[in-house]
């Protein structure tokens, strides 16, 4: 009798390993695009400074990464009823797959080159605008969807 419960408890987890794919058949969710969140919190009396950024040099960099197949989608959100420490715009950016640092970096300079900056202006440009806005944080999720 120990030696069926030894047995048993050791082929347990592989059992488990091997049942696994199934589960996996069956999930009702499917991975879909990736969601960017970045919150931004803008200090008093800027609100129209930083908005008037997004609307202009920020909006041109997505419409570009859209336009390259890069992103699918952008926006801005506002926080309408914020609580205390919690940001006041969310930017959201959503894509369909990830890249690798080598595909980032290609990316960066087709966008610099675009922009017509130096990757030290840009730096400077985002101290500038620190002056007055705060990057909260960003967090990178994935969107789930229910298979049919």
């Amino acid at each position: 009798m120990k030696i069926f419960r030894c047995a048993a408890f050791f082929a347990a987890p592989f059992c488990l390993a091997f049942s696994m794919p199934a589960v996996a058949e069956i999930d009702p969710w499917a991975q879909g695009e990736y969601v960017e969140v970045t919150g931004v919190t803008v200090d008093d009396g800027h609100l129209s400074d930083y908005t008037d950024f997004l609307a202009g040099f920020y909006k041109d960099q997505e419409e570009f990464a859209i336009a390259q197949g890069w992103q699918t989608s952008w926006e801005v959100l506002q926080n309408v009823h914020k609580r205390p420490g919690e940001p006041d715009l969310y930017l959201i950016r959503r894509y369909k797959n990830l890249v690798d640092g080598a595909e980032f970096d290609r990316r960066a300079a087709l966008v610099r080159d675009k922009v017509k900056m130096t990757e030290a202006q840009m730096q400077s440009a985002s101290g500038d605008r620190a002056k007055f806005r705060q990057v909260q944080g960003t967090t990178l999720m994935q969107a789930l969807k229910l298979r049919k």
